[in-house]
């Protein structure tokens, strides 16, 4: 993968936000409250919330801010988890799952806000929502309707086949539910963003600086780099499928990359085809995203998928993915990819974050807020405020987490293990689908 002139690998968001802010290195040692490691979404988070309540905070990123996942994801913001409700509700109980729905209601908001408080219109890129299947079958979505509804109190829509086809015309495409509270961002001009916001809340923010080490000493801790240390009472690990530093952490992530192209401009060819301008995914175990942006004639499509535990990004990336796209858009055959990359997402066994203090007696005071891969961007919204609730000992919402501890995941036999449970994924969808 490529990177461009301002160090982000080469995607349609890094070559339409050139000249983002840069951030020193650290050259130095310093004292601080709160050290956190990672700046991306989450790491970013934590940061402006807790530099909002008083806190002395260093942030230290190993590359450039939202250089990771945060900055080259399909930019969907929507309530939910990357694990279904249903699931979480059987693992939880009734309580504890409403708790958790509602803070990542609350994790919408919050980047809505952080965004509008901005004046940025250009941040966000669509409004509204479609879950769309691919059978004809339509029990298991009417069913997850009447549980968003009846359990969860979250308004959803039913939308036939006949009056999906006047937005989305596709024969892959049965039946959808409109979530009107999602939109959808550019990720990459959000990060920066964010970061802005941390730095007027007083945080003071690193790049280049990747972290060795993470050391208790005296009752604190040493965050070392190569060219500088933090001395914290407080260290916050949000670094995900990159690497974690701190390897109880890193043992619970498995880094599974996604592919996203992004097309030329389209113009009026997605006239007719799509005519929907919110975020679209299909429900499959192993699904499609997409969503369009931009107007008139730059009008243009990006489309996500095909999730893998390799590392390396695929040379005919490009073909891959536009072959995906006309097998569900025929009318799109001819379509031409202008930009083609991928990321690391950080997931965990449970597909759940880690947003919690997890070993309080032999690491006091290191945090995790971590494995967000698949979950859309309020997740990390919302488990950033959480966790800087609990270190300023305002609120006990971290609790809502205490069942989703980190789990090792296998090391390499993990990740082998994964991907094949991503092709029987695909075998499965197949079959469903004939």
């Amino acid at each position: 993968m490529k990177a461009n002139v301002d160090g982000h690998i080469d995607s349609l968001y890094a070559s339409q936000n050139t000249g983002i802010s840069a951030y020193s290195t650290l050259t130095s040692n310093l004292n601080a409250q709160v050290c956190v490691v990672g700046g991306g979404l989450a790491g970013l988070s934590c940061a402006r919330e807790l530099a909002a309540n008083g806190f002395d905070v260093v942030l230290l990123e190993a590359k450039r801010i939202g250089w990771g996942a945060s900055g080259r994801n399909g930019g969907f913001v929507s309530d939910g988890f990357a694990q279904g409700m249903g699931d979480v509700l059987a693992r939880v109980g009734l309580e504890t799952a409403q708790g958790l729905f509602a803070a990542s209601l609350e994790g919408v908001d919050i980047v809505r806000d952080n965004i509008q408080s901005t004046g940025r219109g250009d941040v966000t890129q669509g409004h509204g929502g479609l879950k769309l299947v691919r059978t004809p079958d339509d029990t298991a979505l009417l069913k997850q309707l009447e549980d968003y509804k009846s359990l969860f109190n979250a308004e959803r829509v039913f939308v036939p086949r006949n009056e999906l086809k006047k937005y989305i015309n596709s024969n892959s495409y049965h039946s959808a539910l409109y979530n009107k509270n999602a939109f959808h961002i550019d990720p990459l001009r959000y990060s920066e963003i964010l970061a802005q916001q941390a730095v007027e809340c007083g945080a003071v923010l690193f790049e280049q600086s990747e972290v060795q080490t993470i050391r208790s000493s005296n009752g604190r801790w040493d965050v070392n780099c190569s060219g500088g240390r933090v001395e914290a009472d407080y260290v916050i690990i949000a670094t995900s499928g990159y690497g974690a530093v701190f390897e109880p952490i890193a043992r619970a992530i498995v880094p599974v990359a996604t592919y996203v192209v992004a097309s030329k401009p389209l113009g009026a060819a997605l006239d007719g085809v799509i005519d929907f301008q919110g975020t679209m995914a299909d429900t499959r175990r192993a699904g499609d995203y997409f969503r369009t942006v931009g107007k008139g004639d730059a009008r243009r499509l990006i489309w996500g998928g095909r999730i893998t535990t390799r590392r390396s990004q695929p040379k005919q990336l490009a073909k891959m993915l536009a072959k995906d796209i006309a097998g569900v858009f025929p009318q799109l055959s001819n379509i031409e990819v202008e930009h083609a990359w991928s990321g690391l997402m950080g997931y965990t066994r449970h597909k759940m974050p880690l947003v919690g203090q997890f070993w309080p007696k032999e690491h006091p005071n290191l945090w995790a807020c971590t494995g967000f891969g698949g979950h859309g961007l309020n997740t990390t919204a919302v488990g950033g405020r959480i966790i800087a609730e609990a270190i300023a000992r305002t609120s006990d919402r971290v609790e809502l987490f205490r069942d989703y501890r980190p789990v090792w995941t296998g090391g390499p036999i993990g990740r082998i293990a994964a991907q094949l449970s991503y092709w029987n994924m695909q075998r499965l969808d197949k079959k469903s689908e004939r």
